[in-house]
């Protein structure tokens, strides 16, 4: 009967909190979206966390950043922001979009996930992304952790970096933590640096042609006894 009420509370909760978020035009709407990307989302942490880190001369992660710190990006010459959190229209992409509309910065976007292997053709598209972005640029996810840190490892290894170089990108550093399920990032590179053992070969040219989402996640499930 308890756990049956909790459920309960908890999908209630759930249902409320994503009733709104989804319009800034209406001002008693945008009101509500800006209290679901302050709390829901966190982003009063983020006025005062950056997580901000190089990753390469241009090019720089951060976490989920509002408007103000948008605004200085842009005067230190950021040009570009690479989002990897998708155009879910919620109320951080739809603040984001407005944001950078008005500060003339170029806004590209990527779905990529924290816990589970990104799909190929998702980091096909990242790829792309790191050809075409003007730069400087920086990238960011919501904390800044995990998508930003695949992200970021992906962009030391497809400019030449060691697969050591690339795993500082996705380290306690920007919180993030390898023995929880957003491992299968680090598994994401156990997996490149096993192939790379038996002869060389690119990144990008592994993802396109090798690298199987299904393969991972069942790997990383067998090394951490998860069900798959």
């Amino acid at each position: 009967m308890l756990r049956n009420f909790v459920d309960d509370f908890r999908r209630r909760k759930k249902a409320r909190r994503e009733g709104y978020g989804r319009d800034i035009t209406d001002p008693n709407e945008r009101r509500r979206s800006r209290r679901y990307l302050n709390y829901a989302d966190h982003g009063i942490l983020r006025r005062f966390w950056t997580n901000f880190g190089e990753v390469a001369p241009g090019v720089f992660r951060s976490n989920h950043p509002p408007h103000g710190r948008l605004a200085a990006y842009k005067s230190k010459g950021i040009k570009a922001i690479l989002n990897l959190r998708g155009t879910a229209q919620r109320a951080p992409y739809l603040f984001e979009v407005e944001s950078c509309a008005a500060l003339g910065l170029t806004l590209v976007s990527v779905s990529l996930t924290a816990r589970k292997a990104a799909p190929r053709e998702d980091l096909l598209a990242l790829f792309d992304h790191f050809d075409t972005i003007p730069r400087p640029f920086l990238m960011h996810c919501k904390s800044g952790a995990d998508r930003a840190g695949l992200a970021s490892a992906l962009y030391v290894l497809d400019n030449g970096g060691s697969v050591a170089d690339a795993r500082r990108q996705l380290s306690l550093r920007y919180l993030h933590l390898r023995f929880t399920r957003t491992g299968i990032q680090d598994h994401m590179l156990d997996l490149f640096q096993d192939r790379q053992s038996t002869g060389p070969i690119s990144i990008r040219d592994w993802i396109r042609t090798e690298y199987d989402p299904e393969v991972l996640s069942a790997s990383f499930a067998r090394k951490r006894f998860l069900p798959v």
